[in-house]
Parts: C-alpha cells; sequence; structure tokens
C-alpha cells in the first residue's frame, strides 16, 4: 500500500506546527513535504541573518511551539521546552534570529521525533503553481522545477509580500524592517514615517543604534541618546498617532479570561477590564450587580458615570473607553515641542503602569481586547496597538531619541500626498513636513488581489481561490479551500495569518493557556489524515 503523501507550503511556525500535529497523530505511512525557500522552522521572518538589534517582541519564557496539558486538543501531548527554557532560563527578549534558531531547532526535533511511519522532507524551494491530476491528485510546481504529487496541499505561507500600489520614487512600502533598503536615507535628511507600531520601532531602531548611535544613562537614571551624526531626522505619525503600548512587565499566568461579549463593543472593552478590576479585589461592588447595571445603562451617561465613580475608588483604576480608541481626539493645532511633550509623558506614564502587577486588569482588557475584534475587524488595530507591543526597553529609547531631536511625533490622522518630494500633514500639528522619503512602517493590509506569492496569483488568475476581505477564503471549521463561486476543494486546504479564521494564530503559541494555534492545527492535522 502506497503511503499517504501531504504537502505543506510554507515552513515558518504555522506550518511546523501542523507538521508536529501532523506526525503526533499519524498512524499510517505518510510522506510529508514541506516547501520553503528559507530554513524551516523559521520561515522568512525568524530567518538567520538578521541585525542583532532587531529582537523579539515577546518575551522568551511565553513562546513555544509544543502542546502542553493546557491544550485542548484530540490528538497526543508531546511537550517541549519553551524559548526561553532551550536557551537555559532566558525569559527576555531575545534577538530574532536567535528565536529562529529555536523554531530551526523545533522542526529538526518534529523529524527525528516522527516514527517510522512518517517521512519528512524539507524542498529548499518556492511553490509557484498548484494543479489538479489525474485521481484527485494535487500537482505542487516547485521553482526548481520539480513537481510533488499529493493526497493533500495546505497552504501556509503567513503574511505573504504585496505588490506595492505605487512606484514612486523614494516610497518604502510597507514590509519587514530588514527588507527596506535603507541605505538610500542619507544622513540628516528628513524622512516621513508612517506607522508607530512594530515595523516602526524597527525602522527608528536601523536608523539610529545601527548607524552608530548609543544610549547612556543620563543624571537621572533615564536613558540619554548620544547621537552619531549619521542619523536621518525621522518624522512619525499614524491613524491614531500614538506608538504601540509596551509589554507587559509581568506574568500573563493567573490571568482570568473575561465573561463573554454582549453587544456594544465599548461595554464589552469595559466589562472585560473591570471584571479584571473586580478579580484583583479594587472594584467596590458585586460583579453580578455591577455587570447587569453596565449593560442596563447607556454609555456615556451620568448614570453609567456615576456608577462607575461609586464603584471604582480610585480614579487610576477608572477606563476611559474612547481615550484608549482616540487618545488624540479634540488636539490640533500644537506645535512639535508641545506634542514631545505631551508624548513623552504619556509614553513614560504608561511605562509604569505596564510595569506594575496592580494594574493586571490591563491584560483581562487584552484579552477582551481579542475577543471583540475578532468580530468586530476595525478593532483589530487597537488590539494591535495596546496588546502586542515592543519591548519595554524601545518605548524607554524613543523618549531619549525624542528629546535628542531625532524623532519629531507628528500625532494622529496623519496623510501624506505628492511623491516628489512628500508632503505630510496631521490633524494634531499646525504645520506639515516636507520629505525627500516615505517609509511605510507598517505591515501591508492583507490583500489576496495583490499578493506577490506566485501561487496564490495563479490559483486567484483561475478562479481556483477567493478574497474575502482581503484574506484567502476557506470554509469554517475545517479549512477547506474556496474557488471563486465558493465552492470547496476537497484536497486543498489553507490556515494561518491572511487566511479568514486565522486571526488568533498570526503570533507563536503561549505555553499553559490552551494555545489556539495549537489547539487548531491539532484538529486541521486529523483532518487532513483523514483524507
Amino acid at each position: 500500500m502506497e503511503p499517504a503523501s501531504i504537502v505543506i507550503v510554507g515552513a515558518g511556525p504555522t506550518g511546523t506546527c501542523v507538521a508536529e500535529r501532523l506526525c503526533a497523530n499519524a498512524r499510517h505511512r505518510l510522506d510529508l513535504h514541506v516547501v520553503d525557500p528559507y530554513e524551516p522552522g523559521a520561515g522568512r521572518v525568524w530567518r538567520s541573518g538578521q541585525p542583532e538589534l532587531l529582537r523579539t517582541n515577546t518575551p522568551a519564557d511565553t513562546v513555544t511551539l509544543y502542546t502542553d496539558a493546557s491544550v485542548r486538543c484530540r490528538g497526543p501531548i508531546r511537550p517541549g521546552p519553551t524559548l526561553g527554557e532551550w536557551l537555559g532560563g532566558e525569559g527576555g527578549f531575545v534577538p530574532r534570529a536567535v528565536q529562529g534558531e529555536y523554531l530551526a531547532h523545533a522542526f529538526r526535533h518534529v523529524v527525528r521525533t516522527a516514527g517510522p511511519a512518517v517521512q519528512v522532507h524539507h524542498h529548499r524551494a518556492q511553490a509557484i503553481d498548484l494543479r489538479d491530476g489525474p485521481g484527485g491528485r494535487q500537482h505542487v510546481e516547485l521553482s526548481g522545477g520539480r513537481r510533488l504529487e499529493a493526497d493533500a496541499v495546505l497552504l501556509t505561507q503567513g503574511h505573504t509580500p504585496v505588490v506595492p500600489e505605487d512606484d514612486a520614487p523614494h516610497h518604502l512600502q510597507a514590509g519587514y524592517a530588514d527588507d527596506l533598503p535603507l541605505d538610500l536615507i542619507e544622513p540628516g535628511e528628513p524622512v516621513i514615517v508612517r506607522g508607530l507600531g512594530l515595523t516602526f520601532f524597527d525602522v527608528v531602531t536601523l536608523l539610529t543604534s545601527g548607524r552608530g548611535g548609543r544610549f547612556d544613562a543620563g543624571p537621572d537614571g533615564r536613558l540619554v541618546y548620544l547621537p552619531s551624526g549619521h542619523e536621518p531626522a525621522l518624522f512619525a505619525g499614524s491613524r491614531r498617532g500614538v506608538p504601540h503600548h509596551a509589554q507587559f512587565g509581568y506574568s500573563w499566568e493567573g490571568v482570568r479570561v473575561p465573561p463573554p461579549p454582549h453587544s456594544s463593543a465599548v461595554k464589552d472593552l469595559a466589562l472585560a477590564y473591570y471584571h479584571g478590576l473586580f478579580d484583583s479585589g479594587r472594584l467596590r461592588m458585586a460583579w453580578e450587580l455591577f455587570e447587569s447595571r453596565v449593560v442596563e445603562l447607556a454609555w456615556g451617561s451620568r448614570e453609567m458615570a456615576a456608577l462607575i465613580e461609586d464603584a471604582v475608588p480610585s480614579p487610576a483604576d477608572r477606563l476611559d473607553v474612547d481615550r484608549l480608541i482616540a487618545p488624540l481626539a479634540g488636539v490640533g493645532g500644537w506645535h512639535p515641542g508641545e506634542l514631545r511633550t505631551w508624548m513623552i509623558s504619556r509614553l513614560r506614564s504608561d511605562l509604569a503602569r505596564r510595569a506594575d502587577a496592580a494594574h493586571r486588569a490591563d491584560m483581562v482588557l487584552a484579552y477582551g481586547l481579542t475577543a471583540v475584534a475578532h468580530a468586530r475587524p476595525h478593532l483589530r488595530g487597537l488590539l494591535a496597538a495596546f496588546a502586542n507591543g515592543p519591548p519595554p526597553a524601545r518605548i524607554e529609547e524613543l523618549c531619549a531619541l525624542a528629546e535628542a531631536g531625532v524623532v519629531t511625533f507628528m500625532g494622529a490622522g496623519l496623510t501624506v500626498t505628492g511623491g516628489d518630494p512628500w508632503l505630510a500633514s496631521s490633524g494634531t500639528l499646525r504645520h506639515p513636513v516636507e520629505a525627500r522619503v516615505l517609509i511605510e512602517a507598517r505591515q501591508p493590509r492583507a490583500c489576496l488581489s495583490r499578493t506577490a506569492d506566485p501561487l496564490l496569483r495563479r490559483l486567484l488568475a483561475r478562479g481556483e481561490c477567493a478574497e474575502e476581505g482581503g484574506l484567502l477564503s476557506v470554509r469554517l471549521p475545517d479549512r477547506r479551500l474556496h474557488d471563486r463561486t465558493l465552492a470547496v476543494h476537497p484536497a486543498r486546504f489553507a490556515f494561518g495569518p491572511g487566511v479568514v479564521g486565522g486571526a488568533a494564530t498570526g503570533r507563536l503559541a503561549r505555553p499553559r493557556v490552551d494555545s489556539p494555534l495549537l489547539r487548531q492545527a491539532d484538529a486541521l492535522a486529523r483532518t487532513l489524515l483523514r483524507i
């Protein structure tokens, strides 16, 4: 009897998780082919050779690729070390290339422990096409000219690059910072940076510390930036106008998931936060009474304000949802110095709050945002800003860079026009800024119709896949691929970020919290094996 054959296109963390679950669940002979031009496990994002200055945005002790007792799945549990344990107890933010080494090691572990019935083959190539063959067999064409045949194909390419919307000169398009041609930027020249998320921090790091600048402790103990003279002048803004919040400085363990959502996004966020406050013993009212009153009253009413004031004694514990969503609402006509003073004060205050476990309710709010944003995609940007920020050290460095005049904040509602030169203005600052270079310091929006991935482009052109809200459309929960008529293909699947239903799989798994990535990877692996 011929062994079953499965092809996984994409061998980053998502593809590696499914490969591990296939090996764990397989009971009969299986040929597993993994296709990726980069080292399997690490993939493109975590590839080796990245500058050591680029660090992870998640502490090492909260990263895993292995199932543990918390994962609710039907397949066998096969524990393994977290990144921190693999490094001998490291719990901080390590270089990305180091995390890539862990992921590559995890893939090699999958291969070594696959068992005699499973053969794992890595093809260091790019999958460029996928076609039906006789008898329903799937033919995967590789960039080197080879063709693989399989019973089923799983697409796990992750965030695929997109074709730029324009070819304007000196427009550095959205993507990973290490892929951007930053060498074309001259020392001292003004540069507009659009986006204040994780890519922004990477770009700033490469253009400052990466050009010889360094940080030192000042007389008051705070960081001071010592320029090298090779830095450009960075003018940065975004839609919300404030950088992502720092990572929490305390453990996620023991944080209880908030109650299920109600009907209003604002009320859902408030209830998630105040549920965490109740767990901390800082809500002066029985939870059932407080919850029923919040649901009953109109948000923003005097009665709601009175309820919160009565139930929450400390003003510092009261959540301002509107300010969370739009921190700079109502602000306009400021000079850069006024905004700098306001921003540095906000960043340092937020940094202190993130380091104080007394405010663990913020962590519950992060869980609440995850649940709310799943049903309300317009809040996913807020989720990323609040829950998926940089290491605290990056916020400290940003304050020092702003005080040194290397980074100038532009605030909220940033708009950029022109192209030779670019002209940037915002709803916060009084005067616009002109610059030769514009950097898109943000991940591109998912847009299947503009994907640069050759396999997906060919499937889309033939109507063999479909786009839904910019994402690759699949049938849930089995994740079979839709064609343009929304018919499902019996042997083609897709999983991960960039795919419908993949919002919870865009980050590496956390240990001991029933990781959605690991739970869903196990269910998908069992579906594939049934074919």
